[in-house]
């Protein structure tokens, strides 16, 4: 018997719904994968489905593995949880010969060298991220259930703006499409699983027939973001069965540059007449300040959309405000991002709990040196970090290869801009999706050599590269017990302790192509700032900065949609950056810039006053305390914190308290016996 009683009431109406066509609208945090993997079980239990019968279709493989684990730990086994392309490949596999007979197939590795055959016979030496794009947007087009032939007319008709024009990416897509199939058979990619799966059962009675007898129990996560594809396979593996259990979230829809829609939902009760909706509004994840928020935002939004919107209830003991910040540059905010990152993990929040979200990739390099600099082990999600991206290797080869040339002027900036143009790099702005990536990219490094030579004050290439070559081999490789730098798109599904959402400035959110496609676009911006507030269960900073660089023209804006929930800020109200106190060096009086250095107090080439025998104690007794913990040693105390009490030599544990990295908490646990280790050296 399936325990119900660990539900709430709207779960457990959810669970309980009648068989048939049923619409959970869960907001973020409130339970949705428990509650559906509950209702399955709940299924099975009452005999209304059996395991082998339930096919539960997931947006990710990640999600499905948490539920056939959530499944199991309730003695319930059989049931299929996969992806939509997964499930449509195994079925593929055993349908085959009924619906093509000897004709092979073989499922494409990467689709990438076939396009770029198509794309080269209908345009001169097009570059690979033109490429990228237009596979990128084939993959759209077959989505979105469109052929070569009608694609034309299709993107001009909504105004959409493609890699290259129409009429040649629908040439380019022909050609693919011929250039899969052969006398040895045929290619297949992603989205051809798909439309062969949906053209069986379309099109072959006896297949869907076998099918729909094998499987009469639908279960579909994050519905809001299906494509007309998924849609139309779906439907293809229902027939006229109502037998359907989907779950979203129209105001989490962030994925339409894939071809996602969430007008499915939105319709679920036009299209099913005697459907059940429940809706989870009691938000387990995140505190009421938080949910506070999450509403404030999503509550600006317009269109048909945010009408379904959801008030989130925050179920959570009350935890802290979210922190509003404007900081003068990009740098001086991570520096403080990297800052309040080393306070949280004083008071104990673990590393792997703690995430910093951002626009876009370009955004990660400026935050990636910043926790660097102050010793805190991070890693990228989703992709590489800034250094060892393709584009950024390369880019760094070509600025070598500049270098070995004679006569250079004393301009780094302008010989890297030069050097970087074959690349991509250019004053303008391009179109296409992976074309812009590159050069956002591109474009940030530039900025950081620019930074380079302000904070070095050089004219010497050769000394900017030696400057990257060491941040480059300073930042530390991804750890297991680390802070998460990540997209805010690859944050979805996830969640932490805490939450940065850093360079909220427009023309980055909205991103500037939004704010030109216009009102659908800036709306879907707005649904993503709300996902990214809404993965914090605890602690939330906001933060933008007017100014790219230190000493650069303040001429960014914050984001919209801040509009009304922070004042906005003025020449005569001065930032939050502004009316901080510099700290300055107690040995040379200048100022400190980095975390690390402003705990310690002083420039790290400036003479320590410290006792080096009793800092290699501390150090000693670090490892030890971290290897019983069975946590990273910087967990415990940076080494900054280290060398100030060597410097310090507290005697009371209200003397530890004025060492910036021991709070409370450390100093309870810690702090006798540091205090031993320091009296010996008194």
């Amino acid at each position: 018997m399936v325990n119900l009683d660990v539900l709430d009431d709207d779960q457990r109406a959810a669970a309980t719904a009648p068989r048939g066509p049923v619409a959970i609208i869960a907001g973020a945090g409130t339970g949705k994968t428990r509650t559906i993997t509950y209702r399955i079980a709940h299924l099975i239990d009452q005999g209304f489905a059996t395991t082998n019968s339930v096919l539960a279709l997931t947006y990710t493989s990640r999600a499905a593995g948490e539920m056939r684990d959530r499944l199991a730990s309730m003695n319930i086994a059989g049931v299929q949880a996969m992806t939509f392309h997964a499930a449509a490949r195994r079925q593929l596999r055993y349908f085959w010969p009924q619906i093509a007979g000897d004709v092979k197939w073989k499922l494409l590795d990467s689709a990438f060298p076939v396009v770029a055959r198509a794309a080269r016979s209908v345009t001169n030496t097009p570059s690979k991220d033109t490429i990228r794009d237009l596979l990128n947007e084939i993959e759209w087009a077959k989505s979105s259930l469109l052929g070569a032939d009608g694609y034309a007319a299709y993107v001009d008709s909504i105004d959409r703006t493609p890699p290259l024009p129409a009429e040649q990416v629908a040439e380019v897509y022909r050609r693919y499409e011929q250039l899969k199939t052969s006398d040895e058979g045929m290619h297949l990619d992603f989205s051809d699983l798909l439309l062969h799966v949906a053209g069986a059962m379309e099109n072959a009675p006896a297949v869907a027939e076998e099918f729909r007898q094998r499987y009469r129990t639908f279960v579909v996560d994050e519905y809001q973001d299906v494509t007309p594809l998924q849609q139309r396979v779906l439907e293809g593996w229902l027939g006229d069965r109502d037998d359907l259990t989907v779950v979203g979230d129209v105001n989490q829809t962030i994925y339409s540059f894939t071809g996602a829609t969430p007008q499915y939902l939105l319709d679920f009760s036009r299209h099913f007449p005697n459907a059940h909706v429940v809706k989870l509004q009691r938000d387990y994840r995140s505190t009421p300040q938080v949910t506070t928020l999450a509403n404030q935002v999503i509550g600006a939004a317009k269109g048909r959309i945010a009408g379904t919107r959801l008030e989130l209830q925050g179920m959570r003991e009350p935890g802290p405000e979210p922190i509003f910040h404007e900081f003068e540059s990009d740098p001086a905010e991570a520096r403080e991002i990297a800052g309040q990152i080393l306070t949280l993990l004083d008071q104990g929040v673990p590393a792997k709990e703690i995430a910093v979200l951002y626009r876009i990739n370009a955004q990660s390099a400026v935050l990636e040196q910043a926790l660097a600099d102050a010793g805190i082990a991070y890693q990228v999600r989703g992709g590489t970090s800034f250094f060892e991206n393709r584009v950024i290797v390369d880019a760094m080869q070509q600025l070598i290869r500049a270098n070995l040339q004679n006569d250079l002027p004393p301009d780094p900036v302008a010989i890297a801009r030069a050097a970087l143009a074959p690349l991509g790099y250019s004053t303008q702005e391009p179109d296409g999706a992976q074309e812009r990536e590159r050069w956002q990219l591109l474009r940030a490094l530039v900025d950081l050599v620019e930074d380079i030579v302000q904070l070095r004050n050089t004219d010497s290439l050769e000394v900017v590269l030696g400057e990257l070559r060491r941040r480059a081999a300073d930042k530390q490789p991804p750890a297991v017990d680390s802070v998460t730098l990540v997209t805010l798109h690859a944050a979805k599904g996830l969640e932490w302790d805490a939450v940065f959402l850093a360079g909220l400035t427009e023309g980055l959110l909205p991103f500037r192509y939004a704010i030109d496609a216009g009102d659908e676009q800036i709306e879907e911006e707005r649904r993503l700032f709300y996902v990214g507030i809404t993965r914090a269960r605890k602690h939330l900073a906001l933060s933008w900065a007017p100014a790219r660089q230190e000493g650069g023209r303040a001429s960014r804006k914050r984001t919209r949609f801040l509009d009304g929930l922070v004042a906005q800020s003025t020449s005569e109200e001065p930032s939050a950056a502004r009316v901080r106190k510099t700290k300055k060096c107690r040995v040379c009086r200048e100022a400190l810039t980095t975390p690390g250095e402003k705990v310690v107090g002083r420039h790290a080439e400036c003479e320590s006053p410290g006792n080096e025998d009793l800092f290699g104690q501390l150090r000693g007794w670090r490892a030890r305390v971290a290897r019983e913990e069975q946590v990273p040693a910087y967990i415990i105390f940076s080494d900054a914190t280290l060398q100030a009490i060597s410097e310090a030599l507290p005697t009371t544990v209200d003397e530890l308290y004025a060492i910036s990295g021991i709070g409370q908490k450390k100093a309870e646990l810690f702090g006798q016996d540091l205090l031993d280790i320091v009296r010996q050296y008194a």
